[in-house]
């Protein structure tokens, strides 16, 4: 069942769709964003010049930098009387980067979101518990809009406090949870203890985003909740979540291309990539007022296949994330992902989903750890079985990253558990 009819257009008409609003928004962002006007002038480009899709590969890219050296709101496109909403990202690494919404960007927000918890199968009869932190991260908001605009009942408890959320999760009926895929799975930690059965809980449908998720780790929040888990995809620059979403068939994301023209380049080199080729996803908004982006570089690694889904929708589909290109660890010439060590581990029984991964120098070599917490605290006390268990982590891991690492087996529970965006890695190198 499809939520708009834009969803199963054919190709053809995807493109003809994205050429007209291409055009529009080019000579807008020019128009209207100082930056945009100076950056065209500067090559010598005019809106005139974008004719093709093709032709989007004239214009340069926009990175994260652009928008904190033009903070706060240096690259709005409307007066701030015609702003009505202001997210910001949390500025841990430097100025945070602040984006703005008119009347209709909330609109067409929450239509996205609408689409794509449909598609994941929400529906009005839910009852949906949004344990994302409410502020100035635009998820729990986004989320918040478009269930309601599907009909759902929400439950804005926010993050934290993870007894009272899994209480409020029995005693209201909660049938839909979104959440980071780390807090869904420490909320499932926190429910064993507590001693809730499974069927003391209705729910059915894993709403999961903000952060990378293997298929390992999905596969275990669906058995540890009986769910099933989806994944979503957004960046407080574009929109926020509803730029893309799985639907039940889980085979990829589907990209809202009516208001957003997708593009994989080669993070190294800035030369766009064929369907199917990984590399860093670039998005174009094509509809956005208050804070259009032309060829804004996300810095996430994926790929995209442009083949109709079994669902019946037409619309681009693209893979989880691996990684950012900008978190990717270098460790003795070899890049590597943090997705990869948590799909071996997910694997492997006997170890839990919890893990950190920690990159020192000895001399002049990197060295990596891998600190990974076990199921069961009473293997502690059996060293033959440590032993083995260890040498299949590593032997498991260096099949995957090419490279020797360390691996430490730490009792259940000791390692760190997040609210929000979980912080596996910490590079200890510089």
């Amino acid at each position: 069942m499809l939520w708009s009819k834009v969803e199963a257009l054919t190709r053809k008409e995807i493109e003809d769709m994205q050429l007209e609003r291409l055009k529009y928004i080019v000579n807008y962002a020019y128009e209207k964003v100082p930056f945009y006007r100076q950056a065209f002038d500067r090559i010598n480009l005019s809106p005139g010049d974008i004719n093709s899709l093709k032709d989007i590969e004239k214009i340069p890219f926009t990175t994260k930098d652009d928008l904190r050296d033009n903070y706060p709101y240096g690259m709005f496109a409307v007066p701030m009387k015609d702003v009505v909403r202001i997210h910001a990202s949390s500025g841990t690494t430097g100025r945070p980067t602040v984006v703005g919404y008119t009347r209709k960007d909330l609109d067409t927000w929450s239509e996205l979101v609408a689409r794509i918890a449909f598609m994941a199968g929400a529906r009005e009869h839910d009852i949906a518990q949004i344990s994302f932190g409410y502020g100035l991260f635009t998820g729990a908001l986004g989320l918040h809009y478009g269930l309601e605009r599907i009909g759902a009942a929400v439950v804005p408890v926010s993050s934290g406090n993870t007894e009272r959320q899994i209480n409020l999760m029995r005693d209201f009926g909660t049938t839909v949870l979104v959440s980071t895929p780390s807090y869904a799975m420490y909320m499932a930690e926190v429910s064993e203890e507590m001693g809730v059965r499974r069927e003391d809980i209705r729910l059915r449908l894993g709403l999961f985003g903000a952060e990378g998720s293997t298929k390992e780790m999905r596969n275990e929040l669906e058995k540890r909740w009986g769910i099933t888990a989806t994944e979503n995809y957004g960046l407080s620059e574009i929109i926020g979540p509803g730029v893309s979403g799985e639907c039940d068939e889980k085979d990829g994301m589907h990209i809202a291309e009516d208001h957003f023209l997708a593009e994989i380049i080669d993070p190294e080199t800035g030369r766009k990539l064929d369907f199917g080729e990984k590399g860093e996803l670039v998005i174009t908004t094509l509809t956005k007022e208050a804070l259009p982006l032309l060829r804004y570089r996300t810095r996430d690694i994926t790929s995209l296949n442009p083949e109709p889904c079994r669902c019946g929708r037409t619309l681009l589909r693209m893979s989880t994330v691996e990684g950012r290109s900008d978190d990717m660890l270098i460790i003795r010439g070899v890049n590597v992902f943090p997705s990869q060590i948590e799909s071996v581990l997910m694997n492997i029984k006997g170890v839990g989903p919890h893990y950190e991964i920690v990159v020192t120098k000895k001399g002049y070599l990197d060295e990596l750890t891998v600190n990974v917490e076990l199921a069961d605290g009473e293997m502690l006390d059996e060293y033959r079985r440590l032993e083995e268990l260890n040498a299949i982590i590593r032997q498991k891991l260096k099949t995957v990253l090419q490279i020797d690492a360390k691996v430490n087996l730490v009792e259940p529970r000791s390692l760190a558990r997040f609210e929000g965006k979980a912080r596996r890695v910490r590079d200890l190198r510089k």
